[in-house]
């Protein structure tokens, strides 16, 4: 009986982080990043929540994305200074040999910058790889692009990985990082891994193309 009701309990916690999973991630998709900033600030454990519920969520996918690009990391020299942006358990910066700055909205390990993505601690071109690995949230996609923008040095690569699902159109969105600056080199399927080079600085003026829809997590 005790094996029953704690069985129960556990059934009821997994709903209970379900459903405050899904109503985090619809906060971070529908607000700014200086909201999402303001929303974890606030509270911090919410952040914790809202990992361990992202956490089962990817653990269902055939492949993870943050593998893909450390495979393709380990392929290119350990030389390069990488910014992981949205980094959450700093899963790459563990995982190659190269220096990473790990930026996040809230600290799971003592590596992350807590930050804001649209503003982080770096200096222009001082990094030759930017990665968003399943990381772009928030209405304000062109700032936080273009801070990817600013960071990078000229020739340098911005890693996109995105659930192919969140594309309107993709071709749309390619157009769009063209003005801010970056030129398609390749794009993988099932999840989009868009690699990207820096051609120049972001055009001003909007990019219409620039839309994902919000990843949102039905209820199981």
């Amino acid at each position: 009986r005790s094996g029953r009701s704690a069985a129960l309990r556990a059934r009821m916690e997994e709903r209970l982080l379900g459903a405050r999973f899904r109503y985090l991630n619809q906060q971070l998709y529908t607000g700014s990043s200086r909201d999402a900033a303001r929303l974890f600030r606030a509270d911090p454990a919410a952040f914790h929540l809202y990992h361990r519920g992202f956490e089962q969520q990817v653990r269902r996918w055939p492949e993870r994305p943050v593998q893909r690009i450390v495979r393709y990391l380990r392929r290119r020299p350990a030389s390069l200074v990488v910014a992981d942006f949205g980094c959450g358990d700093c899963t790459l910066a563990t995982s190659v040999k190269n220096q990473v700055h790990c930026f996040d909205l809230v600290s799971l390990t003592p590596r992350v910058t807590v930050c804001d993505m649209a503003e982080v601690p770096l200096a222009d071109e001082s990094v030759d790889v930017a990665v968003f690995c399943l990381a772009l949230m928030g209405t304000n996609l062109q700032e936080i692009l273009g801070e990817a923008n600013r960071v990078l040095k000229m020739g340098g690569t911005l890693m996109v990985a995105e659930v192919a699902s969140r594309f309107e159109d993709i071709r749309a969105f390619l157009k769009a990082m063209a003005q801010l600056g970056f030129r398609t080199v390749s794009k993988v399927s099932y999840f989009y891994l868009l690699e990207f080079f820096k051609t120049g600085p972001a055009r001003s003026g909007p990019a219409p193309g620039l839309r994902l829809r919000p990843c949102l997590y039905k209820r199981r």
